[in-house]
């Protein structure tokens, strides 16, 4: 028989205006009844452009596919090139032989829809049933992929339900018509890690009832480990390096996979600089020397890179002053009113906790989305005011201030957000953006000044000076928040939020990202607080974590012994929950 999905010499161009740009570069692959194929690499390496082009998604213009066929086999005796199926074949291909779950379950469900009348669309799209009977089966496929109340989730609308049930109904849409082949690009990428796992296990279940065959696609090798039989690595829009997942993991042959692989901060100990992807592609193919050892790494030592022991501590010794005092805190939302606004009842974002952080440290903050991690870090900087409770600031009393009062203390806490593009002004370069802030608080005499304080800071997060003069646009994903983090910088603060801000960059960005932060930490010395859903990249980068579950502190101490020797079912839970990297297949 052959293979259900075969991808021979593929090219993809991009045309415009400016030239041709190369997206995919003669790459071929096959995809097997029955099998997962993962397909991993970095944002721009032609993950996406490759299952885009399967169905025919791209735009064209500008996409021109420049030479390939790409070989679909439902039965496993005829076959047909997808590359020459008009517009009107591939409506019946799209969603019932072939299906795709996006990355982004928000912008990918329509929002005046419920989410029933979505998945009893496709339904009725390849199946000649009547609306009563499809909308039974939507309520059976809810059942399927582990919604809470699936009736009562038929008349739901998207913002009604959590990422993770969003992602669920994204799942049930795709999978409703029992597709050959299903592509899911990126679907866990947002989620908390516990929900990532049952994602992925609900994947996996439902392609092992239906014999489905799945290209999954991501750019962790550590989620690979956890789902696919084979993987294909790209890089800059070829594939670099195709192997069954256990033999990729224990001898990784290209460079590129070897970085990916070391690039986790599961993988590596607490402080110690993490090797980023150009640090391998100027060496050989051969083995690099081993890391630490003794290590439960679950990867081979070849791939991790070893860092001189004078420059790998970047953690800055715990300090016993207090900078920060947290006493009773709590933030409540209405959740229900009555018709004159008079609230009826509460959400407790955050309930009665109490907490230190001492000057020097980095404290992390981790638990799932809607844990009150994020409103938590809002509080401390009273851009959301509290409903009760103290908070001293090197022994001012931050609730007590009104706002008017509380700038001249803007300048010295700082917040660095998770989406670094909706917190930048499109309009503004990133000069001005970093700038800005510097003339409001007064700091340095003239412009001229200042730019040349701008061209300092964009140097010391590793962009050049050149740079000054363009728009966010211009910048890729990690780029961007080396930006934002030199915005923080801008104004010497003592005290850094930093919210989410490596969740959605890839593992080789995100390396670069941490290990900033560690380097600019040892050099100005301020106290940071961390909030992330991931222990793993929490307890790499924290002195000491605080777990929050419901708005409560559910347990703090050191990262290690937090990690390592967690108390808490809720911490077990999480740490279970962290793709070990070791393959399971």
């Amino acid at each position: 028989m052959s293979p259900l999905l075969e991808i021979k010499n593929l090219s993809v161009d991009f045309v415009s205006e400016s030239g041709t740009t190369p997206a995919l570069k003669n790459i071929s692959l096959t995809v097997n009844r029955g099998e997962i194929m993962a397909l991993v690499g970095e944002s721009g390496s032609g993950k996406s452009v490759t299952s885009l082009s399967i169905l025919q998604l791209l735009p064209s213009p500008p996409a021109n596919y420049a030479s390939g066929e790409i070989f679909f086999s439902e039965n496993g005796r005829e076959t047909t090139d997808l590359l020459k199926r008009n517009r009107y074949e591939l409506q019946d291909i799209r969603g019932n032989k072939i299906a795709m779950i996006f990355q982004e379950p928000m912008t990918s469900l329509n929002p005046v829809l419920t989410c029933g009348n979505q998945v009893m669309e496709a339904i009725l799209q390849h199946n000649k049933i009547t609306r009563a009977a499809a909308k039974q089966r939507t309520i059976e496929w809810f059942e399927k992929v582990k919604l809470p109340d699936p009736a009562l989730a038929f008349h739901r609308y998207p913002h009604q339900l959590s990422g993770g049930q969003k992602q669920r109904v994204m799942i049930a849409m795709a999978v409703c018509c029992e597709p050959s082949l299903l592509i899911c690009d990126e679907p866990t990428t947002a989620l908390d890690v516990t929900v990532q796992k049952t994602i992925l296990q609900l994947i996996k279940d439902l392609q092992q009832q239906s014999n489905m065959g799945v290209i999954f696609i991501t750019h962790d090798l550590g989620v690979v480990a956890e789902i696919a039989g084979r993987a294909a690595v790209m890089q800059k829009g070829e594939i670099v390096e195709q192997n069954t997942v256990k033999e990729l993991f224990s001898h990784p042959q290209h460079p590129y996979t070897k970085a990916l692989l070391a690039c986790r901060p599961v993988n590596h100990p607490r402080g110690e600089r993490l090797p980023v992807v150009s640090d391998f592609l100027g060496q050989g193919i051969g083995d690099l020397p081993a890391g630490r050892q003794g290590l439960e790494l679950g990867i081979s030592p070849s791939v991790i890179l070893k860092v001189e022991e004078p420059n790998s501590q970047f953690l800055i010794p715990n300090s016993t002053e207090k900078l920060i005092e947290v006493t009773n805190l709590s933030v409540w939302f209405p959740s229900r009113k009555t018709l004159f606004g008079r609230a009826l009842a509460f959400t407790k974002a955050v309930d009665d906790i109490s907490f230190e952080v001492y000057k020097g440290e980095t404290l992390g903050l981790v638990g799932e989305s809607g844990c009150g991690k994020t409103t938590l870090g809002r509080t401390l900087l009273r851009l959301i005011e509290p409903t009760a409770g103290k908070i001293m600031y090197n022994g001012i009393d931050l609730t007590s201030k009104k706002r008017e009062e509380l700038k001249s203390l803007r300048k010295e806490v700082q917040i660095v957000f998770q989406d670094p593009y909706s917190s930048l002004n499109p309009r503004l370069t990133i000069g001005s953006a970093i700038s800005e802030p510097m003339k409001v608080h007064g700091i340095l005499s003239s412009d001229k000044q200042r730019k040349d304080k701008v061209t300092e800071l964009l140097e010391k997060v590793d962009l050049k000076a050149e740079h000054f003069n363009r728009y966010p646009h211009e910048f890729s994903g990690g780029q961007r928040q080396r930006i934002v983090i030199a915005r923080a910088l801008a104004l010497h603060p003592s005290f850094i939020v930093c919210d989410e801000s490596v969740s959605a960059l890839d593992v080789s960005v995100q390396a670069q990202v941490l290990n900033l932060l560690n380097d600019l930490k040892k050099e100005f010395g301020f106290t940071v607080i961390f909030i992330s859903h991931d222990l793993s990249v929490v307890r790499y980068i924290s002195d000491r974590i605080m777990v929050m579950n419901n708005g409560k502190i559910e347990e703090s101490g050191n990262a290690d012994d937090i990690y390592f020797k967690p108390q808490s079912d809720y911490t077990k839970k999480l740490i279970s929950s962290i793709p070990k990297g070791k393959p399971v297949i």
